[in-house]
């Protein structure tokens, strides 16, 4: 078919007009993946305060810090990680995903390194065992409940890594339970390997005397992935404080709406942030961390800053 001056003007048109906005859109995602990207060095600290301490205890100081994904070179993470010694805590909680890159561990003992002088607990997450590989991000935008496929070749320094956090004192929490006393207040923690991977076993809590269950005590549960079977377990069995991470608090989030997904069962209104949990008649205090760093290969964050949250417990009074 042969044009006529008047279709062949209209075709002009419309091509250009195809292509401007090809190239307003290839713009406007570049814009907003370098603001993604600044916004993953915003680092902010997020204050909780619970009554949940015995009438007349001390108040204890929680770090908590979740999915650092530490790889070499990030010497803004580093002086962040640093400066919250400043904070003195009673106590540094870890939950998980530590390590971004198989190279990491040297960064990450470095950055951690001034906090390893407070006592401590962890629990570990996939990325503390498998190093992130690129995946298809459509992949994110439905719940997701797999056991992601790992191999020997992208293994990480785990071990190295919790020998790094014994030989510091703190307590590795990886389907054990383990008690300590922390300004006065005696608290029994459980921990679980990460439900992500389908390795976590509940342990229960620490066995006592025949009367320890009736002295001022207080009961904190962890977990990398808040996956609800946990979260449920931990209720029924009488926890006082639950603490995870594992969402990236949604990590790309929309202004006025929030997370769309948490990379687990959770509800994306749950994705960060101190909510409560509701099992079979006990509702108990989760604070879900949306993490400190990002996966290499998704290095953006978008209404979502990274945290450490300091959580101040109380008796009330």
């Amino acid at each position: 078919m042969v044009m006529t001056p008047s279709l062949a003007k209209v075709a002009s048109r419309t091509a250009r007009g195809a292509a401007l906005a090809v190239g307003a859109g290839v713009a406007s995602a570049g814009v907003l993946f370098g603001y993604g990207l600044g916004q993953t060095t915003k680092f902010i600290l997020r204050k909780e305060t619970l009554a949940l301490l015995p009438e007349g205890s001390t108040p204890i100081r929680i770090l908590h810090l979740s999915d650092i994904h530490m790889a070499p070179q990030q010497e803004l993470k580093r002086r962040w990680l640093h400066s919250l010694a400043d904070l003195q805590p009673d106590l540094v909680v870890n939950t998980g995903d530590n390590l971004g890159h198989q190279n990491g561990l040297d960064a990450l003992v470095t950055a951690l390194g001034p906090l390893m002088a407070f006592p401590g607990a962890f629990v570990p997450g996939s990325n503390c065992y498998f190093a992130p590989r690129p995946k298809n991000p459509l992949r994110y935008l439905a719940k997701s409940s797999h056991v992601p496929r790992n191999s020997p070749k992208h293994q990480l320094p785990w071990r190295q890594m919790h020998s790094a956090f014994g030989a510091a004192g703190w307590v590795n929490l990886t389907n054990k339970n383990h008690s300590m006393v922390v300004n006065g207040t005696r608290l029994e923690f459980t921990g679980v390997d990460d439900p992500h991977l389908g390795l976590e076993r509940f342990a229960g809590w620490p066995s006592g005397s025949v009367s320890s269950s009736a002295a001022p005590h207080l009961r904190i549960a962890l977990s990398h992935a808040p996956y609800q079977r946990v979260l449920d377990t931990f209720t029924d069995a009488g926890t006082d404080l639950i603490l995870a991470g594992h969402t990236h608090g949604g990590q790309v989030c929309i202004p006025g709406y929030g997370a769309v997904v948490t990379n687990c069962d959770l509800p994306t209104w749950r994705a960060s942030g101190l909510t409560y949990w509701e099992h079979a008649g006990k509702s108990t205090p989760l604070n879900v961390s949306a993490g400190i760093g990002t996966s290499r290969f998704a290095p953006v964050r978008i209404a979502c800053p990274p945290e450490a949250i300091l959580l101040t417990l109380t008796d009330g009074s």
